[in-house]
């Protein structure tokens, strides 16, 4: 099970980072993510080589990171990513998981069990207000987006930056925002994603690939600016069912 979603997450991430590579080195300050699963894009924040001659993440630019991650199953790795990044990794109470660790580094990692769908967790909002807030494929599985969206935007500081690349229903075929994809039949594969949803669904551990998360971004009071592009991956059968939309917000 552990290799079946070390490669699945290793095939979406080949994917997603041609995307979060315009975004990621914009992360800074105090870092909260929600639902990070193995955090493989930590390597792709600001990072800086040590006089050891390692490459780690620059203290001078991440100050601190917030985890808020729902499954268990993804500590051992997301702990592994983020110490090898140069992150000190701590588990917050609610974690039962969790474990005494003994790591050596300059940036704060704390792994916090839960979401932002309904109440917000005691630690997330001891450390609020945030710089940054990222999601990655998250707001696709959270029981409820539109309260979960609200919370970011109650958590950030007036300026900060909400970061996000989300599995999204196919944009129409016209559609202005389209960077990668245009030769893709959308008509057809919004009918098939609307089939398919409900056994994605289970196996996907929640995921939904009908929603339409651009427009609940932009219709979500709190915010300065909002800008997205979209993207249709056509490299195999299932990346069909998976568009995406990256971008960024500024809180007002």
């Amino acid at each position: 099970m552990t290799s079946y979603w070390s490669f699945e997450s290793k095939r979406q991430d080949e994917r997603a980072n041609v995307y979060r590579k315009q975004l990621w080195p914009d992360a800074c300050g105090k870092i909260l993510e929600l639902g990070p699963g193995f955090a493989s894009s930590l390597k792709l924040l600001p990072h800086k080589v040590t006089s050891d001659g390692e490459y780690l993440v620059d203290p001078d630019i991440v100050h601190s990171y917030v985890a808020l991650e729902p499954n268990p199953f993804m500590y051992e790795k997301l702990q592994q990513n983020a110490q090898q990044n140069g992150f000190v990794v701590q588990y917050d109470e609610t974690c039962l998981e969790r474990k005494e660790l003994a790591t050596t580094g300059l940036v704060p990692f704390t792994i916090v069990r839960g979401t932002l769908d309904n109440s917000i967790p005691q630690t997330v909002l001891d450390n609020a207000p945030y710089d940054t807030v990222i999601t990655s494929f998250s707001l696709c599985t959270a029981e409820d987006p539109a309260t979960s969206l609200k919370n970011i935007v109650r958590l950030l500081k007036p300026g900060g930056t909400y970061i996000f690349i989300e599995h999204i229903l196919h944009p129409p075929e016209d559609e202005p925002l389209l960077v990668d994809g245009k030769d893709v039949n959308a008509k057809f594969w919004r009918r098939m994603q609307k089939i398919a949803n409900p056994l994605w669904r289970i196996c996907g551990h929640g995921c939904e690939i009908i929603r339409e998360t651009a427009k609940a971004i932009d219709n979500t009071p709190g915010w300065e600016t909002v800008s997205y592009r979209y993207a249709r991956i056509s490299d195999n059968f299932l990346s069909y069912f998976v568009p995406m939309v990256f971008g960024k917000a500024i809180k007002r």
